[in-house]
């Protein structure tokens, strides 16, 4: 081990751990014909980061210079990544903590000048610990973070909409049923902005309430009377003048967030579209079943667009935290446990995918459902599933050939797999 980074280390004619702060970073650097660290502070601004980056070319203008940061995203890692000269390694804050604590002898000892000699101890002695940041064409950088970006903003209308369902519940509960399942949709938004009480939509003439459905596209003349009924026999939860006053103020705050954050979604839907629809790759991850529009872009944000980000099925598998982690207890047993530290948006993606392929897939159902029968439980039989799917996904990408679901399934017979006993029984049932 120490053999290959002794080796690699003439590519490089310096290290440098970098320990970032809002507004100032701590730098500690080693040149390679060197013993000695030497430690500087850095002010968080774009000249000065430049600027630092320019006199590094400028003292090492033959090899690169090894970066370790504890970032893989964010202001530091935009600005240095403009240099080519720079070659970054972001750190997992696990990985420097208990490197850390190794260090110091678990003392708990915690400073940026330590953490900074650390990172570039790090990046200089067990370079082959860690992943340089691999730096992918503009326009799959792009997609990858309109498509994190976007997931936020589905996850903060989420949390939005749990508090909106909570907040009504508190005094005016038939709202629920009058707007429909679909709490926070448009319908609902207008809804609650027109009549944020009960009070104030039992004021309102059934004419209007028609109207209102109509317009927004609540054609079922049964349904719109069921819930003109229940507008007049409807009771008010809570006579509390507090519980009253204050709680509308709350829906009317959540409301306008929903409403904010609806057309921005479907905004980044549109501009995620049009760019993967761009890519070379788009129709191999598109075919895939159950990726549809939101998972296609992903699954292709996954692997990118250069066939050498990868070398085998089993680096994608650990690096996206799919694959387990392995190890041996004291009485010579083997224990598999959950990969804590990989990029999350990543693992989210192959997980749901397995999940929207099990209705779409017949080897798939077939392999989730066996799966469950040998007593896991959902969540790991889908991300077993998902383990299985890499290397199927990772095949198709190398060779560009879109994926076959019944040659596949051919291949399975020819190995004279189980699951095609399932496969026959489960197509049989259909039909």
């Amino acid at each position: 081990m120490k053999t290959n980074v002794t080796k690699t280390n003439n590519l490089y004619a310096a290290f440098v751990g970098l320990d970032w702060a809002d507004r100032s970073h701590r730098v500690c650097l080693r040149a390679a014909d060197s013993d000695r660290d030497e430690q500087r502070d850095l002010l968080h601004d774009p000249l000065t980061l430049h600027t630092w980056a320019h006199e590094l070319r400028a003292r090492f203008p033959q090899g690169k210079i090894a970066v370790a940061v504890e970032q893989s995203k964010g202001p530091v890692i935009y600005a240095l990544m403009r240099h080519a000269h720079l070659e970054l390694f972001p750190l997992n804050p696990a990985r420097l903590a208990k490197y850390r604590e190794a260090a110091t002898a678990a003392s708990g000892a915690k400073d940026d000048p330590l953490d900074a000699r650390l990172a570039c101890e790090l990046v200089r002695l067990h370079r082959d610990w860690l992943r340089p940041l691999a730096l992918l064409p503009v326009e799959v950088r792009e997609l990858e973070m309109l498509l994190e970006a976007r997931r936020g903003f589905v996850e903060q209308r989420t949390a939005y909409v749990e508090q909106l369902a909570a907040t009504l519940k508190g005094y005016y509960p038939q709202a629920l049923e009058l707007v429909g399942r679909e709490v926070g949709a448009p319908l609902c938004c207008a809804f609650l902005r027109r009549w944020p009480t009960l009070a104030a939509v039992q004021r309102a003439r059934a004419e209007t309430l028609r109207g209102f459905y109509h317009e927004h596209n609540v054609r079922s003349t049964e349904l719109i009377e069921q819930r003109l009924a229940l507008v007049r026999t409807a009771v008010t939860l809570t006579d509390d003048a507090a519980i009253l006053s204050a709680l509308p103020v709350q829906v009317a705050v959540l409301v306008g967030q929903l409403e904010a954050l609806h057309p921005a979604i479907v905004d980044y839907d549109r501009r995620i579209a049009a760019l993967f629809a761009q890519q070379a790759d788009a129709k191999l991850f598109a075919a895939l079943p159950g990726a549809g529009e939101q998972l296609a872009p992903r699954l292709y944000v996954a692997f990118g667009s250069d066939r050498g980000r990868y070398r085998s099925a089993e680096e994608v598998q650990r690096y996206s935290g799919i694959a387990p982690v392995k190890k041996k207890s004291g009485d010579g047993l083997d224990i598999t446990s959950w990969r804590w530290h990989c990029p999350t948006f990543l693992r989210q993606t192959f997980h749901e995918f397995a999940g929207c392929s099990i209705p779409q897939s017949k080897w798939a159902r077939a392999y989730f459902e066996q799966q469950l029968t040998r007593g896991k439980s959902p969540n790991k039989a889908k991300r077993a599933l998902a383990y299985k799917w890499q290397r199927v996904l990772f095949r198709c990408w190398q060779t560009n050939e879109p994926y076959d679901e019944e040659r596949y399934i051919a291949v399975l017979r020819r190995r004279g797999s189980p699951l095609v006993e399932r496969i026959d029984a489960l197509a049989k049932a259909a039909a």
